[in-house]
């Protein structure tokens, strides 16, 4: 397992490997972030909600507690967090 910290210790993730793929869990505090890819990501909520600008979309959209949302590889994306938010994000190549 791999931890990492981004954004002054705001957001905390625990990478780990399955037999599927690469996922992380983490948690976002209040803020706004942009986040790079560099595989495919399927993030699912957890807890909380977080407000999402994907690059592909003009509007934000908030992502509630049990809902995903999908990123391409090489794009940056961004999200706003009113609450502590909690989620697993997915990685694959294709």
């Amino acid at each position: 397992m791999k931890v990492n910290k981004y954004f002054d210790d705001n957001v905390f993730s625990i990478g780990f490997d399955t037999t599927k793929g690469a996922v992380s869990s983490g948690v976002m505090a209040p803020g706004e972030y942009t986040f790079g890819t560099s595989q495919k990501e399927k993030m699912v909520v957890v807890h909380g909600s977080m407000t999402v600008k994907l690059p592909s979309e003009e509007a934000w959209q908030e992502v509630k507690q049990g809902n995903e949302f999908h990123v391409d590889a090489g794009v940056e994306f961004n999200v706003k967090i009113a609450e502590h938010c909690a989620y697993l994000c997915y990685y694959s190549e294709s």
